[in-house]
């Protein structure tokens, strides 16, 4: 059968890999694919990218099955359009996606619902925000309401912090939305919320409407430099499993975030199917509350999961598409899966594009180069996004898939890149048992 996987990043990258590995699976399409993808006679890359357009050619090439990628095609309605038409695709619908693509939406649901959370208000005015932040003083965090490319919080450990981001979200996107950001009803806002000290963790699961399945724990590094200092990114590398999420917090997690969440959608009338990832912050005392949703799996924790994935990947999708994710149990690879991500020279702020790439090694059973920012020019491979590589591998563990992954990063060259060299030091440090 054939499949299309929507998007051209690093997660797509991974599932694509996974998904040709499949039994059923005679051709894995992806659109519009990276120089990676590009470069492997595995893929075939589509130029495509609106929503019609890609579902007039999924009916003319009779593709089997969909996966969507990337939080925009699904703000778009990617999925409603291929549904319309009778094609079997996973991810969550328009409306569903806006536990991601609005922040304002995500938050009033949790609340409405009970779903643990930081307190928090929305604002489109500059003024009340700054007044709220002076009230309730710093850290503090500040969220643009609308898709961001995982770029659209600030973690403000101080007022003047807290107070510029609002600036440069409501009062400087007016002068050309430096940003990025994808607006909702065309209206700039953003969400202060409460800071919440702990551990993060991620925490995704997949969805059919009404049955849910966990995939393997994992943990981003957000920040840009070592030690959690620097600008927040898209993420600079992640690790499954996670040691914070013991069986204790995993079983909350599914009690009181996730079942909630899915209970509450199909009650509100916007039945969930798809990925559903919290972003979690788990205390001392081992209590989880939701940080965000996002309703696609994250990047780079993708790669690690797929790489300790040992289950058909599309016999999995199969059943979620069919409505029968409780018949299925997934098998996870014991050892640690740890990527570390290669950015490009001025990422996250300015990115540098056309770099020439060179000494990737040839893929092995314990190390896969996952490309994302990468583009095939004239058969050079060159970057073309902020986050280039992702360097996944697989070791028994978290110290030995560390050396493991620098040793890769350490032979692929391109001027400016950057990456950090302490993926993973949480869990060294983790006295916790993970819970897959």
């Amino acid at each position: 059968m054939k499949v299309l996987v929507i998007g051209g990043g690093g997660r797509e990258h991974a599932l694509a890999w996974r998904l040709a590995q499949a039994t059923r699976v005679s051709r894995v399409y992806v659109a519009p694919g990276n120089g990676g993808t590009a470069s492997d006679e595995r893929y075939d890359c589509i130029d495509i990218t609106e929503p019609a357009a890609l579902r007039e050619w999924a009916i003319k090439e009779k593709i089997a099955l969909t996966v969507v990628g990337p939080e925009a095609p699904l703000a778009a309605g990617v999925v409603d359009e291929f549904r319309a038409h009778g094609l079997r695709i996973f991810g969550p619908t328009q409306a569903a996606a806006q536990l991601e693509s609005s922040k304002a939406f995500s938050k009033a649901f949790m609340k409405r619902h009970k779903i643990p959370t930081a307190e928090y208000e929305a604002f489109t005015d500059a003024a009340a925000a700054h007044a709220y932040i002076d009230a309730k003083g710093a850290p503090i965090v500040v969220k643009a309401d609308g898709l961001a490319a995982g770029k659209g919080v600030v973690v403000a450990m101080t007022a003047q912090e807290a107070h510029e981001a609002v600036d440069f979200m409501l009062v400087d996107d007016k002068f050309g939305n430096p940003l990025g950001i994808q607006h909702n009803e065309g209206v700039a806002r953003v969400v202060v919320e409460e800071f919440l000290q702990g551990e993060e963790a991620s925490f995704i699961v997949l969805c059919d409407g009404k049955n849910v399945t966990a995939l393997a724990t994992s943990q981003d590094h957000k920040r840009l430099l070592d030690n959690d200092e620097g600008p927040n990114t898209g993420g600079m590398g992640a690790y499954s499993p996670a040691p914070v999420v013991t069986a204790e917090v995993h079983a909350r997690a599914m009690r009181e975030i996730i079942l909630p969440t899915i209970r509450g959608m199909e009650k509100d009338g916007i039945p969930y199917t798809g990925f559903l990832y919290a972003g979690l912050m788990i205390d001392a005392a081992g209590h989880p509350k939701t940080l965000e949703f996002n309703c696609r799996m994250g990047d780079p924790e993708t790669q690690p999961i797929m790489m300790r994935l040992k289950s058909d990947l599309f016999e999995v999708f199969w059943h979620a598409t069919d409505g029968t994710l409780d018949q299925v149990e997934l098998q996870w690879d014991r050892r640690v899966a740890l990527g570390v991500v290669m950015a490009a020279h001025g990422y996250p702020l300015s990115p540098r594009k056309g770099d020439r790439i060179t000494g990737i090694p040839a893929e092995a059973p314990d190390a896969v180069v996952f490309h994302a920012g990468t583009t095939l020019e004239n058969g050079e491979l060159k970057t073309s996004g902020g986050r280039v590589l992702c360097v996944t591998v697989l070791a028994d563990s978290v110290k030995l898939a560390q050396q493991r992954a620098y040793e890769v990063a350490a032979r692929v060259n391109f001027d400016g890149a950057q990456y950090r060299k302490d993926i993973g030091f949480r869990a060294v440090h983790a006295r916790n048992t993970p819970n897959a």
